[in-house]
């Protein structure tokens, strides 16, 4: 089991559907109330990209990324297009877009992380698959274009000399969504009108 740092075919993904999924336990008391639990402290997502399948070309290259990834065995990154920045959609990432940490003088390494807020309540989504070249970098609100690097595998911003005491740290980026195919067999349709299709292929977001 590997993964491997290529991105699925974003003309395809631009079509896919799928988003974030959650795991709540519902249990109906006698009186008809309810209590709810969550199974999952984080969100998980699913992805179907056969939609985005348009040409006998596309669907070769679907069946070819399929075969290189063996399947299930190996993740790979995808592009989610309605939430793929540090930003708004509709906004281009700045160095102050996303809080990573609060310097203390001593820790020199920081994740990259983006927060999903509504009202009082904010959710903290950890990201482990930045794009290279996109991640821009602030201390104390000042844009430093050097003095740190970011692996693009993990998400982790290390600084050659740890941020000083009570300075925030900042980024913007865009990013990936590591995942893995969420089955061992593609259903081709070969329709010589049509030039084939695929009723369904799911992705799964890998968590770690």
């Amino acid at each position: 089991m590997a993964f491997h740092e290529v991105r699925f075919p974003d003309n395809i993904s631009r079509g896919a559907r799928g988003g974030p999924e959650r795991r709540t336990q519902i249990v109906e008391l006698a009186s008809g109330d309810e209590e709810r639990n969550a199974s999952w402290a984080n969100s998980r997502r699913r992805y179907d990209v056969a939609y985005g399948i348009r040409r006998a070309d596309d669907l070769a290259a679907v069946v070819a990324f399929f075969e290189a990834r063996n399947g299930r065995l190996h993740g790979f990154r995808f592009k989610d297009w309605g939430d793929h920045k540090s930003c708004l959609p509709s906004q281009t990432p700045a160095p102050t877009d996303q809080a990573i940490g609060t310097g203390d003088g001593t820790t020199s390494a920081f994740q990259l992380v983006k927060r999903y807020a509504s009202g009082a309540q904010t959710w903290t989504r950890a990201i482990a698959k930045p794009v290279t070249g996109t991640v821009r970098i602030a201390v104390a609100g000042v844009e430093q274009l050097s003095g740190w690097s970011v692996d693009a595998t993990t998400g982790v911003v290390t600084f050659g000399v740890a941020p000083g005491a009570g300075v925030a740290v900042t980024a913007g980026f865009t990013f990936d969504v590591p995942v893995r195919f969420d089955t061992d067999a593609l259903d081709v349709t070969l329709d010589l009108e049509r030039l084939g299709s695929i009723t369904s292929i799911p992705l799964l977001e890998i968590r770690r």
